[in-house]
C-alpha cells in the first residue's frame, strides 16, 4: 500500500497543527453559525432530494455553457442568419418543409468540409445554432427546446456528428495549436474557440438523442438505438468514441495541450458513457438478467426503491446545543465531572478547529443519563421509539410515504464464506476437528447450531462475483477441458478493452481533475489550470465583473466535480457486472493513486455550505437566457443566487463520492484501515448533518466497515451514530461491526492482501486479453513439410537486399559438411 503513482499529488490529511489551523480558520465562524442554524436542531428540514442518473434536461443543458460564453450565443445566431439569408431570401428556419432543412443542412454540411479554417468555424457556428434550437425565432423557453430537438435529430440523421468526429481528431492533432498555447503565458477563452464549438455541437446532440421523450416517433426511437450503438462500438478509428475524450484527457493532464475545454470533454465523456453503458435502472434490470441466466435466486429487494423510500435521520445533537441543554438543566448546580474528551481517533487534536463544534457530538455523559435532558432520547432513534412531529405538507405524492416498510429496512444477508466460517469455529468448539469447506454436515453438533445454520442459510446471498470468481479459477486451473471461454461484446466489454493500456493514465488524469476542482485544494502555480475556458481575455475591471466571474468559476469547478464523480461510480458500477475483475482493477488504480485520502479531502470542508452554495445566475443560464431580454444585474442579485434549499449537482456529487469510496473499500481489510490510519470517522461524522436520506446512509456504511477498528471508547462515545448504523444499513447476520473483540488478535497482512488480488487481477487480463502469449499450451506444429510451407510475411525492403544477404549470409561462407554430418 505504500506504492504512489509519481504524476499524481498525494492530498496529506495529516499536515501539523498550525497548517491545518491556518488552513481551515476562516471557515470557524460560519460553520458554527451554520450548525445553530440548520444542523443541529430537530427542526432542520429534509432536504427533498430526488437522486438519480442526471439533473433535470433544462439544468443539464444550462451547465454546458460558462457565463462568460453568454456573448457567444448571438454571435452564433449572426453566423447563421447571414448564411441563412443569402440561400434562402424572405423566409424563417421554422417555415421551411422538412425537405427543405434537410437540404440546408446537406449544404452546411458540404461547407464544413472548406481547408479555410475561419469559414469552416464560421459554418460550425451556424451549425450550433441550430442545434441550440434558432432562438431568435422563438418566443418561449419550450419553444426553444423544441427546435432544439427537432434539429437535433435533423443534424444526426444528415451525419453531421461523423463529420464534426473529424474535425475534432483534426484539432486534438493540431500541435500548432497545442504548441503556442503552451507557451502562452495565460490561456483564455479564446484559445478553445473551436474545440468549444465542435464539443458543444456533439454535447447537444448526445444528450437531446440520450433522453428519451413522451410522444417521440418510431423513427426517433430508432435514431436513438442507432446512436446508441454507433457511439459504444470500436467503429471510430477502431476504438469507441469514449476513448478518443479520455484521450483528450489525457493529453491535458499530461501539460501538452492546456487549451483543451476540459469542462465540456468531461460532459460529453460522462453522458457517452451514460448513454451507451445506461443508468442506474439499467444497471439494476441487467442485474436482475444476469442473475437469472446464471440460476443464482432473485434480489431480496430493489435497492433503488429502498434507498428512495428512506427518511433522513436527524443529526446527532451539536457540542454547544448538548453544553446549552445542561446548563439549562442544571442551573445553580455544579457538574460532577468535566467533559471527556473523545478519542483521539474521533477528532484530529485539541487544536482542530472544527473540534469547538464537533468535539463532543453524540457524547454522552453517563452521570446525566437519567437527568431528564431532552437529549436523552437518541434523536436518531426517535423515529422508531416515539411519534415523530407532524410533518410539513409533502411535496410528492402521499403514496410513496405510506409503502415506507417497517422495520428495518433491508434484508440481512450472509456469504458462504460466513457460514464455513461458523461451522469451523462450532467443529474446533464440540467437536475438535473440522471438515474443511462443508456447509451441510452437522453431526455431532448441538440443536441449537442446527438452528443457527438454518436461519444463516434462509438469509444467504450469492452475489454475481463470487460466480464469476469461482468461473475465473476454474478457467486457470483446467485451460483445456474448460475450453475458450466465449465473452459477449457487450458495451462494457467493448470499453474495458479499449481502456485497458492506459487504465491507469486515465485513473490518474481524472484524479488530478478532481483534486484541481475540490474546493479544499489550494492554488499552486505547478497544478493543472482548469479555468483556460471559463477565463475571458480581458479579466474584469469592476466589482460587478469580478463578482459574476467568481460565481463562474466556482460554478465550473462544481461542474467538473459533477461530471469525474458521477463518471468514475458509472464505470465502477459497470465493470463490476460486467466482470468482477475488471472492476477490481478500475479500483486498485483508484487506491493507487490515492483516490481514498482524495475524497476525504474533500469531505473535510464545511459540508453544508458546499451543499447549500449559490453559485449560479439564473438570468444568465440556457435556455432563459436567449429568449428574455437581460436583466441589469447588480452586486445584490449576484449574492442573492436561487432560492433552492440545496444546489442538486453539489449534493449529487457528494454522494457519489460516498458511493465511490464505499465501492474501492468494501470487504477490502487494507483499505477500510487507510480510512482508519487518515481519520476519515470525525469527518464522515459532520457529513451527517446534511439530511438526506441517501447520503447519510452511505456514510454509516463507511463509518460501519471501521466501527471495529475505533476501539472501544469511541464506539461508547459514540452511541447514536451505532444506534443509526442499526438501523439504516444492511445487517450481516454473523457480523461482530458493533464490538471487534478479536480485532487486536487478527493480524491483518495488508500489503499480501493487494499483492494477491493484483495477481488475480493479473492472470484474468492475460488469459483473457493478452492474444500473443507463448504458454506452455500453445500447440507445436512438428510436420517438416508444413513449416516450410507457411507464407511468412517479409517487409518491403527485403527484396532489394535479397541477393546481397545471400551473398553474405550464404555463398561467402564455407560450410563444413562433415563436421553437420559428425554433429548429428
Amino acid at each position: 500500500m505504500q506504492q504512489q503513482t509519481d504524476d499524481m499529488e498525494v492530498p496529506l490529511l495529516n499536515d501539523s497543527n498550525s497548517n491545518r489551523q491556518k488552513s481551515l480558520a476562516p471557515e470557524r465562524d460560519g460553520f458554527s453559525h451554520q450548525q445553530k442554524d440548520s444542523e443541529g436542531s430537530m427542526e432542520s428540514p429534509n432536504l427533498e432530494f430526488e437522486y438519480g442518473d442526471t439533473d433535470s434536461f433544462t439544468a443539464e443543458l444550462s451547465e454546458l455553457y460558462s457565463y462568460t460564453e453568454e456573448p457567444e450565443f448571438s454571435l452564433n445566431r449572426d453566423y447563421f442568419e447571414e448564411d441563412f439569408k443569402n440561400h434562402v431570401k424572405g423566409r424563417r428556419w421554422m417555415e421551411l418543409s422538412m425537405e427543405e432543412q434537410r437540404a440546408y443542412v446537406m449544404r452546411l454540411l458540404d461547407a464544413l468540409e472548406v481547408t479555410d479554417r475561419d469559414k469552416r468555424l464560421k459554418v460550425a457556428r451556424a451549425i450550433l445554432y441550430l442545434a441550440q434550437g434558432v432562438f431568435d425565432e422563438c418566443d418561449t423557453e419550450t419553444d426553444v427546446l423544441y427546435w432544439s430537438r427537432h434539429n437535433v435529430f435533423l443534424l444526426y440523421d444528415m451525419g453531421i456528428f461523423t463529420a464534426l468526429l473529424e474535425l475534432l481528431s483534426m484539432e486534438i492533432d493540431n500541435n500548432q495549436a497545442c504548441s503556442s498555447a503552451v507557451r502562452k503565458p495565460a490561456i483564455s477563452l479564446a484559445d478553445s474557440t473551436e474545440l468549444r464549438v465542435l464539443l458543444s455541437i456533439m454535447y447537444l446532440m448526445v444528450e437531446t438523442i440520450r433522453v428519451e421523450m413522451e410522444g417521440d416517433s418510431p423513427e426517433r426511437k430508432a435514431a436513438r438505438e442507432a446512436f446508441k450503438t454507433e457511439l459504444g462500438s470500436p467503429l471510430y478509428n477502431g476504438e469507441p468514441f469514449a476513448l478518443l475524450l479520455f484521450t483528450m484527457v489525457t493529453k491535458f493532464c499530461s501539460m501538452n495541450a492546456p487549451h483543451f475545454p476540459m469542462k465540456k470533454v468531461l460532459l460529453l465523456l460522462w453522458k457517452t458513457i451514460l448513454f451507451t453503458l445506461g443508468g442506474f435502472e439499467e444497471l439494476q434490470e441487467m442485474k436482475v438478467r444476469m442473475r437469472e441466466l446464471l440460476n443464482l435466486p432473485p434480489l431480496p429487494e430493489d435497492s433503488i426503491k429502498v434507498v428512495r423510500n428512506m427518511r433522513a435521520a436527524s443529526p446527532p445533537a451539536s457540542a454547544m446545543e448538548l453544553i446549552e441543554q445542561q446548563q439549562q438543566q442544571k442551573r445553580g448546580r455544579r457538574s460532577r465531572r468535566p467533559l471527556v474528551k473523545q478519542d483521539s481517533l474521533d477528532t484530529y487534536n485539541e487544536r482542530d478547529p472544527f473540534k469547538n463544534d464537533d468535539a463532543r457530538d453524540e457524547e454522552d455523559d453517563p452521570e446525566d443519563v437519567d437527568s431528564g435532558i431532552e437529549g436523552e432520547v437518541d434523536p436518531l432513534d426517535r423515529d422508531v421509539i416515539i411519534q415523530p412531529p407532524p410533518p410539513p405538507p409533502p411535496l410528492r405524492p402521499p403514496t410513496e410515504r405510506v409503502s415506507f416498510p417497517k422495520g428495518l429496512p433491508w434484508a440481512p444477508k450472509v456469504r458462504e464464506k460466513d457460514i464455513e466460517h461458523f461451522l469451523e469455529t462450532s467443529r474446533n468448539k464440540f467437536i475438535g476437528f473440522t471438515l474443511g469447506n462443508d456447509i451441510d454436515t452437522l453431526v455431532g453438533l448441538p440443536r441449537p447450531i442446527h438452528e443457527s445454520v438454518k436461519t444463516l442459510k434462509q438469509h444467504k446471498y450469492v452475489s454475481i462475483a463470487e460466480v464469476q470468481i469461482k468461473r475465473e479459477e476454474e478457467l486457470q486451473q483446467c485451460p483445456m477441458t474448460m475450453g475458450e471461454e466465449e465473452v459477449e461484446e457487450t458495451p462494457a466489454e467493448i470499453l474495458y478493452l479499449g481502456m485497458l493500456p492506459s487504465l491507469s493514465q486515465y485513473v490518474i488524469a481524472l484524479l488530478k481533475l478532481l483534486l484541481a476542482a475540490a474546493p479544499t485544494s489550494k492554488a499552486k502555480t505547478d497544478s493543472i489550470n482548469i479555468l483556460a475556458d471559463v477565463l475571458p481575455e480581458e479579466m474584469p475591471i469592476t466589482v460587478l465583473q469580478s463578482m459574476k466571474l467568481g460565481i463562474d468559476v466556482n460554478r465550473h469547478k462544481e461542474i467538473i466535480v459533477k461530471a469525474i464523480s458521477a463518471l468514475l461510480l458509472l464505470l465502477l458500477k459497470h465493470f463490476k457486472l460486467n466482470h468482477i475483475y475488471q472492476f477490481e482493477y478500475v479500483a486498485q488504480h483508484l487506491v493507487f493513486a490515492n483516490c481514498i485520502p482524495l475524497i476525504l479531502k474533500f469531505f473535510n470542508q464545511n459540508i453544508m455550505s458546499y451543499i447549500s452554495a449559490k453559485n449560479s445566475i439564473c438570468a444568465l443560464d440556457y435556455p432563459h437566457c436567449v429568449v428574455h431580454e437581460m436583466p441589469e444585474l447588480t452586486a445584490e442579485s449576484l449574492e442573492a443566487g436561487d432560492s433552492n434549499q440545496f444546489c442538486w449537482r453539489n449534493l449529487f456529487s457528494c454522494i457519489n463520492l460516498l458511493r465511490i469510496l464505499n465501492k474501492i473499500t468494501k470487504w477490502k481489510h487494507s483499505r477500510t484501515m487507510m480510512l482508519v490510519v487518515f481519520k476519515s470517522a470525525p469527518i464522515l461524522k459532520r457529513a451527517l448533518k446534511v439530511k438526506q436520506a441517501m447520503m447519510q446512509l452511505y456514510v454509516l456504511k463507511l463509518l460501519k466497515i471501521q466501527t471495529k477498528y475505533l476501539g472501544r471508547q469511541w464506539r461508547k462515545s459514540n452511541m447514536k451514530t451505532m444506534s443509526a448504523i442499526y438501523q439504516k444499513v444492511r445487517h450481516r447476520l454473523n457480523d461482530d461491526w458493533a464490538y471487534g473483540n478479536d480485532i487486536d488478535a487478527r493480524p491483518w497482512d495488508f500489503q499480501a492482501e493487494e499483492c494477491a488480488l493484483r495477481e488475480c487481477i493479473e492472470k484474468f487480463n492475460t488469459r483473457r486479453y493478452d492474444k500473443n502469449q507463448n504458454t506452455e499450451f500453445t500447440p507445436v506444429d512438428n510436420c517438416l513439410q508444413s513449416v516450410l510451407g507457411q507464407r511468412v510475411d517479409l517487409p518491403e525492403d527485403f527484396h532489394y537486399s535479397y541477393e546481397m544477404w545471400l551473398e553474405r549470409e550464404v555463398f561467402s561462407q564455407p560450410i563444413q559438411w562433415e563436421g553437420l554430418l559428425q554433429a548429428q
